[in-house]
């Protein structure tokens, strides 16, 4: 049987619906055009918006589009070749001229915005189609009214936006990716020792690759990840506190829609409940290993029994699509199109990205497109991770199709909703057809790895979020908020271990952490702050979603499809409505955990005692 990479070598995305290539001059051409129609923007509609909003909001949206079809080129064409130096400088202009455009004649747009009358609003929303329908995007930037500073200002900080802290965290990519760490006589990227070290069913080898992996990120990378932190963290505060900012959290629980209360019920709830099923699952799982407790090294380890062989690409786009077959013929239809249009970079490459996203956008003339990149390597994990990301991808189609390209990406905090229940429709495809196999094993195996996936989606991302806040300056109890200080590599692995066990555990009590003090080093998702609690709010709220199928029966489906549709044009209390949930009561997310991952843990208790494990 050929190998996941000879599979996969050929599966890489065509990017021609936007460009040709770096060269290609309608790059050139179409920057000077957007720059054309940012000044007859700023020329036709400044200080006109109380008489000329709809056309101007329609104006708007066709240079967004345009906007988005150069920058999703640029960033999908370098996500393959980090090391293309004329990609890199390509990079480098265009943000330059972007931010400049943006700076010199668009500013003013938001500020006037936010600024309108309500009462001449509310006319408007009457009156005028475009805006009526832009109605949720229009509320939603006005909540920032009390934010924006004044209009030089704001241009300034435009025009030195490329030169801000995400310089750090782009150099960061480029230096993760040239990272070599020697294993059995051979170079390895971080990609693929992080893949043997979740595959490896020989603990003492997956001791090896973490030491290998924690020695590698030592030293110059650490120093150079804690600088990296230090300016996200640093510039936020300063910018935070000119902007009046509550605190640290307050720009990005506004922009996911979602009230403080419900982010710290969020954080209390993983860590009181999760956190204790999270210690229970491990002791079963130190059974299972035959292991009297577990090195972290051992945390994602597969099952003595699984079956770890390596899943053609093939096979997996068959799985995924099956799975998405059963559940909808509409989803399945976009999952089907992201295969036959070459809309996914599959092969696992030395100059790629590390890890996987999913990049959807709305073109010029309205048309929405979804690219996928992937590093697969051929696990269950990765038929995982396809399902995952082609789940951001429908939600971008649909929400791309019905809402526009100022309100098609839902916010972060629920954008993870449909990655999730890809996910969970995979799985349950999954775990049906090994079900009517009678192999008690295989389905254990299976049950075990969607734990372990669920932990780390829930619990780990909370320790995650906690560790940034502590980063970020909030104090050990997670109650006050100071400006951040300068912190050392060593103090961030310190924090990192403590963020760490106050979820999974004491040392020595399930786990011990020899060679995992470095590894905060490489989690690129710090240079976007808070972003991490998203995946755990996302998969309790799909948890919670995805309980509602059977009670909802034929219903579901269209309603969920709804939701899809909706983009950012709804917040989470209103996305739930129609399910009869309600994200807002401490009971709903308390539901989620036991909806999953303690009815998960109990099936595994269930089944290992099938196959004589206590």
């Amino acid at each position: 049987m050929p190998t996941a990479i000879e599979n996969t070598s050929q599966v890489r995305w065509d990017l021609s619906i936007l460009y040709s290539d770096i060269a290609d001059p309608r790059l050139d051409s179409d920057l000077r055009e957007l720059s054309e129609k940012s000044r007859a923007f700023a020329a036709a509609y400044k200080g006109k918006l109380a008489e000329l909003l709809g056309p101007a909001i329609q104006h708007y949206s066709d240079m967004e589009m345009l906007e988005g079809k150069i920058g999703s080129y640029i960033f999908l064409r370098e996500s393959t070749d980090l090391a293309n130096e004329a990609v890199k400088a390509k990079r480098a202009e265009f943000q330059r001229e972007l931010s400049a455009i943006r700076g010199e004649h668009l500013t003013f747009f938001e500020l006037e915005l936010v600024g309108l009358d309500e009462g001449r609003l509310e006319e408007l929303y009457e009156s005028d189609p475009v805006v009526a329908k832009h109605r949720p995007w229009i509320e939603h930037v006005r909540v920032f009214k009390s934010h924006f500073l004044t209009e030089p200002v704001e241009s300034a900080l435009m025009k030195r936006s490329p030169f801000d802290s995400s310089a750090w965290s782009e150099f960061f990519d480029e230096a993760e990716a040239d990272l070599v760490f020697q294993f059995q006589s051979a170079d390895k990227n971080l990609t693929e020792m992080v893949h043997v070290l979740a595959e490896s069913k020989d603990s003492d080898e997956r001791a090896e690759v973490l030491r290998i992996i924690n020695d590698g990120l030592k030293g110059p990378f650490a120093k150079y990840s804690a600088q990296t932190l230090y300016v996200v963290a640093g510039s936020k505060a300063v910018e935070d506190k000119e902007r009046g900012y509550r605190h640290p959290m307050d720009f990005r629980n506004k922009a996911s829609r979602i009230p403080d209360s419900v982010v710290d019920v969020l954080h209390k709830t993983v860590t009181t409940i999760g956190g204790p099923l999270t210690r229970r699952y491990y002791k079963l799982k130190a059974k299972h290993l035959g292991l009297p407790r577990l090195r972290w090294s051992d945390r994602n380890a597969p099952m003595p029994f699984a079956d770890t062989t390596v899943v053609p690409f093939e096979e997996a786009s068959e799985i995924v699509t099956d799975a998405y077959s059963g559940f909808s013929p509409a989803l399945a239809r976009i999952v089907k199109s992201f295969f036959a249009e070459r809309r996914i970079d599959a092969p696992a490459t030395r100059e790629k990205r590390h890890g996987a996203f999913n990049s959807s956008r709305v073109l010029p003339g309205g048309v929405p497109v979804s690219f996928t990149l992937l590093n697969y390597l051929g696990s269950n994990r990765d038929v995982m991770t396809l399902a995952h990301e082609l789940g951001h991808g429908v939600h971008g189609i649909l929400a791309g199709e019905a809402q526009g390209p100022l309100m098609f990406h839902a916010p972060i905090a629920y954008c993870e909703t449909a990655s999730v229940f890809g996910e969970m429709t995979t799985f349950s495809f999954l775990k049906d057809r090994l079900g009517r196999t009678g192999d008690t094993k295989s389905l254990l195996a299976l049950v075990m790895s969607k734990i372990d996936s669920a932990i780390n989606t829930v619990v780990r991302q909370i320790g995650f979020s906690n560790f940034e806040r502590r980063l970020h300056g909030i104090d050990s109890s997670y109650t006050d908020w100071s400006p951040p200080a300068k912190l050392s590599a060593e103090k961030l692995s310190a924090i990192w271990l403590k963020t760490t066990q106050e979820l999974y555990g004491d040392e020595g009590e399930v786990f011990t952490y020899e060679n995992s003090d470095h590894l905060w080093a490489y989690i690129s998702h710090f240079h976007s702050p808070f972003y991490v609690y998203a995946y755990a709010f996302g998969e309790l709220l799909t948890q919670s979603l995805y309980a509602q199928r059977a009670r909802l029966g034929a219903k579901f489906e269209p309603l969920y499809l709804d939701l899809l549709r909706s983009g950012s044009t709804k917040n989470v209390v209103e996305l739930l409505a129609p399910f009869g949930l309600d994200p807002m009561s401490q009971a709903f997310w308390a539901d989620g955990i036991k909806t999953s991952l303690e009815t998960l843990i109990e099936e595994a208790e269930q089944l290992s005692r099938a196959v004589g494990v206590a």
